[in-house]
């Protein structure tokens, strides 16, 4: 597939991505698989949706994400009456040059917190359709780059929340991830009810790696090698889905790609230049489940959820892991 990353380089990475973890501890307690899961759709390049019950710290860990890398970062609270050039900008009419100006939105930064995004519209969701695609805004027939790194880090209530909108498939199918937060155990919510402030604007996290850091640990995790025996277990696993009964249709060829790119990105995470199965494994559900749907839909989503896992684990389960 690759050639195998640079010894040195991969251990630069993991010592950066331990600061970023140590950082992003100081205000996310007792989660340090989900801190994981989101350095993993950093380091792929990705785009990450995290989704739960109001209250448990979707918007803080996004806030602290963001806050731990010198980059450019905005925020964009969606609501019903947020417009779509609210989030990409507009051209405006300049009487002193005598032509329109292209006014940037808050989608043009390197990380882009949408706090509640199936708050909005669909018509303001898909205005990020574009950008999270191609890393570029077209307005008026002229492209515009957000610039790199691009993350957009988005948060919503499950869908059968009052005040809603489900994002569709064809927007799910744009983020690399989906992960929840879950309540914390007593001894950590205990840790969070001492703390003085409860508003994540009041979190004060100093960077610890720069713009150009995140740039080369993207990089170096598109080195990771990975075997023909793994990519042919990871192929196995998408065309299982595609003849699940239970689902209504199986996982596209990107999410394929998805996969792999994560797979190598927790690989490399986790200090190693090559890719096992159990990267294949602990990828599978936070980067295939929301790209998947019941033939027979439920009425409540996070029933829905489990479900989907369920199916996908024993799915998993079912094929030969390579030697």
């Amino acid at each position: 597939m690759s050639d195998f990353a640079p010894a040195a380089e991969v251990a630069a990475v993991r010592d950066a991505l331990a600061r970023l973890k140590a950082n992003m501890r100081h205000t996310i307690k007792g989660k340090d698989e989900v801190i994981d899961q989101a350095l993993v759709c950093l380091l792929a390049g990705g785009h990450l949706l995290i989704e739960d019950l109001p209250g448990v710290g979707k918007t803080t860990l996004a806030y602290s994400l963001a806050r731990s890398m010198d980059c450019a970062f905005s925020r964009i609270q969606f609501t019903s009456d947020l417009l779509p050039t609210d989030v990409t900008g507009v051209s405006i009419y300049d009487e002193n040059m005598k032509e329109f100006v292209f006014k940037q939105g808050p989608v043009f930064a390197n990380v882009v917190l949408a706090d509640e995004i199936n708050r909005a519209t669909p018509k303001t969701q898909s205005a990020l359709l574009e950008v999270m695609d191609r890393s570029k805004v077209t307005v008026d027939g002229e492209a515009h780059a957000v610039g790199s790194p691009f993350m957009v880090v988005a948060t919503q209530n499950p869908v059968d929340y009052e005040g809603t909108f489900p994002l569709p498939e064809s927007q799910m199918d744009r983020f690399l991830m989906r992960l929840q937060m879950g309540y914390p155990q007593p001894g950590d919510e205990l840790q969070i009810l001492r703390t003085p402030k409860l508003g994540y604007d009041a979190i004060a996290l100093n960077p610890v790696v720069t713009r150009s850091d995140v740039l080369k640990m993207q990089a170096l995790a598109g080195k990771v090698f990975v075997e023909d025996s793994v990519l042919d277990y990871i192929l196995k696993i998408i065309t299982a889905t595609r003849t699940e009964a239970e689902f209504k249709a199986g996982v596209s060829v990107r999410g394929g790609l998805a996969l792999r790119i994560a797979a190598q990105a927790r690989a490399l995470l986790l200090g190693r230049d090559f890719v096992i199965p159990e990267d294949i494994q602990e990828s599978a559900g936070p980067v295939l489940a929301h790209r998947l749907s019941l033939a027979r839909q439920t009425s409540d989503a996070m029933e829905e959820r489990r479900t989907v896992l369920a199916s996908l684990r024993r799915i998993i389960s079912s094929i030969p892991v390579p030697e």
